[in-house]
């Protein structure tokens, strides 16, 4: 497994839980010496324990020796970092072909060449125009294997996925494809889904950029509920309801972030653009979304009565999704910086996100706990729904803010039970008047 990161850590993680013996390689000696003092170099609910005891059993290893790591290898993973390009928001590959390049310098044998990070499509095209230049007669075989796995819940999608997407043509590929994820069939009849390599390589982006599109649709619906006096949340489960729709990612609140969706929608409608297939609708889903963060922060301004210079305002949430600590592209940054353009001095708390958060956040006052920033603030703001904010005690929020006033973007608190401990509560969707 090349790369330890949210994908390569956990995926070489379960694959050795299932049985297999994997050996993940990092470049950053930092982290691969984290990882053998048993300390993980991310935040996900699990993983911990999971590495522990499978490194205990001698099926996981760390090296930074890439040679070390595929020697003798059945079939090498590619799960380096895809990050936005600057200038066009492509997808930048040089992490994917360096690691290409350097497995084909290194392959003792025919190995499977999987590539699970997210790439546009024609990538799997470069590798194998790689593997074909640098080692000939390797009989090395070039996959396509996305994956699918949610922060903070990223073991439990890789040990019971929907589908297993795998894009390849060659018959004995698919044979080691089908030997690795094997063990799934244990758990439950996980489908295997074999299509062709390009096939499986837009598969990961237009599943990425549909539901985009879905969250980016409801907070504009959301929109219109404060408008008409309709409750989007009522909304969302009368239309979640149909089956042909589904209740997921109908949760209005202060838009997408993270590693996936912003980077990805980016780099699919360069893809679009590339081959003169305009794709609108994600056009517009992308500059909506952008647009939306900073709304929310106008949002507050605005139930704090238009003024918020000299004010103090108390953060709950700052990483993009509760149970991780990523904070790329987090609703949070674009809050905080509206806030703070407006004049206003922001305390935050995180259950794990402040040590991603400080570099970013630089003028924000970190708080111990929920209660000491919502201490002394004239407004509290939830912004990520962790677990630990669905029962804060209101009446002691209502007594610790200068003015009662709680701004939930995430809709976690009944207009009523904020009533009850004396709040003025202003959530996304809901009516006015409410």
């Amino acid at each position: 497994m090349i790369g330890t990161g949210y994908v390569g850590l956990v995926s070489g993680a379960c694959f050795s839980d299932f049985g297999h013996e994997v050996v993940c390689v990092d470049k950053d000696a930092r982290k691969i010496e984290l990882l053998h003092q048993g300390m993980m170099p991310i935040y996900e609910p699990g993983l911990e324990a999971l590495v522990a005891s499978n490194v205990k059993a001698g099926r996981l290893s760390f090296t930074t020796d890439l040679a070390e790591g595929v020697k003798g290898a059945d079939a090498v993973f590619i799960a380096v970092g895809t990050p936005s390009r600057r200038g066009d928001g492509h997808a930048d590959l040089s992490y994917v072909f360096a690691a290409a390049r350097e497995i084909a310098e290194n392959l003792t044998g025919p190995a499977v060449i999987v590539t699970k990070s997210t790439v546009p499509v024609g990538t799997g095209d470069e590798v194998e125009r790689i593997m074909r230049e640098v080692a000939s007669g390797a009989g090395a075989k070039v996959v396509s294997n996305p994956e699918f796995l949610r922060e903070g819940a990223a073991i439990e999608d890789f040990k019971r996925p929907d589908r297993v997407v795998v894009g390849t043509d060659d018959e004995e590929a698919r044979d080691v494809m089908r030997a690795i994820y094997r063990p799934l069939s244990l758990n439950q009849s996980a489908p295997i889904l074999f299509t062709g390599r390009r096939t499986s390589e837009l598969i990961k982006y237009a599943a990425n950029a549909f539901l985009a599109v879905k969250i980016t649709f409801i907070n504009e619906i959301a929109d219109l509920c404060e408008e008409v006096g309709a409750d989007v949340q009522e909304v969302a489960r009368g239309i979640g309801l149909d089956n042909r729709i589904g209740s997921k990612f109908l949760h209005a609140g202060p838009g997408y972030g993270g590693s996936c969706f912003p980077k990805d929608t980016l780099a699919l409608l360069k893809t679009a653009g590339d081959n003169e297939t305009p794709l609108r609708i994600v056009e517009a889903t992308v500059q909506v979304n952008d647009a939306r963060k900073r709304a929310m922060g106008r949002k507050v301004i605005k139930a704090m009565g238009g003024d918020v210079r000299g004010k103090t305002i108390g953060i709950l949430g700052l990483t993009f999704k509760p149970n991780t600590d990523d904070m790329r592209d987090a609703p949070s940054l674009s809050i905080v910086a509206a806030l703070e353009d407006a004049g206003a001095t922001v305390k935050a708390y995180d259950p794990e996100g402040f040590e991603q958060a400080r570099p970013l956040l630089p003028n924000v006052e970190f708080s111990e706990s929920a209660y000491a920033a919502a201490h002394g603030a004239d407004a509290l703001v939830i912004v990520t729904e962790w677990d630990a904010f669905r029962a804060l005690d209101l009446g002691r929020i209502k007594a610790m803010l200068k003015t009662p006033l709680l701004v939930d973007l995430r809709n976690i608190y009944p207009p009523a039970e904020a009533e009850r401990a004396g709040l003025k509560l202003v959530g996304v969707g809901k009516p006015k008047h409410g």
